[in-house]
């Protein structure tokens, strides 16, 4: 199917272009901005240095990227943990289906981990609206980042998701390489990472045999992070307080970028990703099921069962789930002093925000015990 489709509109960078997008990002005032923060002790001639030596993608990533974000880690986190790459075979592509908490960090901390545990990095879907102005746009393609467009009427969001699927489906079954996608459109809000069915339906568009087969080819593996303080909680606690009282909630003007800066500076606690098992063999199992929908919600399930079982629960989580049900269920997962911190620490968030205080508050417990209930139903 990809050969019907012309993919430059959403595609990365090719590695023959990625030496002239790399003197472009040099040549613009917000390079060295961000170099100056990322390393400060670096000079502009040794940060051109490393420019020069970036003559394709992965050159980028691991100049520049690989730094970075293991700077942000170490800046905005008291460690960061994995498990799972024992599950992969660092010869083949797989499609990452991730729970999604944070813009930029959740895609970014799995190329890193790929890196130090021998895998080649994968390539990255990120929304148009993300995309704002040359600098991020280039910055972004040259990271393996590709578009995923998301306005139009419903014919035109039809045939992107058609181009979509295709772009993917080639990617992992014909340049063999990797994909990270989000299991929904956007960040998780309220700590309830469901997988949407219609990422689902969308990747299979552009298969060419059963339901079951198409999904096959595509090596879905589930990727679970979890943070032990939620990025941007006050954020999303104030958006989804606000959606509540209105029909639809409209971003102010920047936000997004103000979400992005917010989660690479704001205090996380410890991270830990966890890589899930390929899907396959409970593949053969849904082949019994007759009707698509089903075999569909199946999948659904199968792949959020392994999100939220390899889902890293921190005491805040147990704290949430007994404060949300008012009682001492897992009282033996924490102290009285970490209940106590805990408490504080959403105290002093919602002190900043608008809103119904007891209502804002029930909202940020909601959003931490949510993993532990998710946990429990599944």
């Amino acid at each position: 199917m990809s050969e019907i489709y012309n993919f430059d509109d959403i595609r990365p960078y090719y590695d023959h272009e990625a030496h002239d997008a790399m003197q472009k990002l040099k040549g613009d005032p917000l390079f060295m901005q961000l170099v100056n923060y990322l390393w400060p002790e670096m000079t502009k001639e040794e940060a051109f240095a490393k420019a020069a030596k970036v003559d394709n993608n992965m050159a980028f990533q691991l100049e520049f990227m690989h730094q970075a974000i293991r700077v942000i880690v170490a800046r905005s986190s008291t460690g960061l943990t994995c498990s799972g790459f024992e599950n992969l075979d660092p010869n083949k592509a797989y499609l990452y289906i991730a729970n999604h908490r944070d813009i930029l960090l959740d895609s970014a901390i799995l190329q890193i981990l790929l890196v130090e545990h021998g895998f080649k990095t994968s390539e990255i879907t990120f929304g148009n609206n993300l995309m704002q102005g040359s600098f991020i746009t280039d910055f972004g393609r040259l990271n393996r980042m590709f578009t995923v467009l998301r306005e139009g009427n419903s014919r035109e969001l039809y045939e992107i998701s058609q181009k979509l699927s295709a772009y993917i489906r080639h990617t992992v079954t014909d340049k063999n390489v990797s994909v990270w996608i989000a299991q929904r459109n956007g960040r998780t809000k309220d700590g309830n990472d469901l997988t949407q069915t219609g990422l689902l339906k969308m990747l299979n568009m552009s298969g060419k045999n059963s339901f079951t087969e198409n999904m096959k080819q595509l090596q879905i593996v589930p990727l679970s992070i979890s943070y032990e303080y939620e990025p941007c909680d006050d954020l999303k606690v104030q958006e989804s307080y606000l959606s509540s009282l209105h029909s639809k909630y409209v971003k102010a003007p920047g936000e997004d970028l103000n979400s992005i800066i917010t989660g690479i500076t704001q205090q996380k606690g410890r991270i830990h990703m966890q890589v899930g098992k390929p899907i396959l063999n409970e593949l053969a199992e849904l082949e019994k099921i007759q009707n698509e929908n089903e075999k569909i919600k199946q999948l659904v399930n199968i792949i959020d069962e392994q999100l939220y079982s390899n889902y890293k629960l921190w005491p805040v989580n147990y704290i949430a789930s007994d404060i949300a049900g008012d009682s001492s269920e897992y009282a033996d997962k924490y102290t009285a002093e970490e209940k106590n911190n805990f408490r504080e620490y959403i105290l002093q968030k919602i002190s900043k925000l608008k809103g119904d205080e007891q209502t804002l508050f029930n909202m940020f417990i909601n959003m931490y015990a949510n993993p532990v209930k998710s946990l429990v139903n599944s």
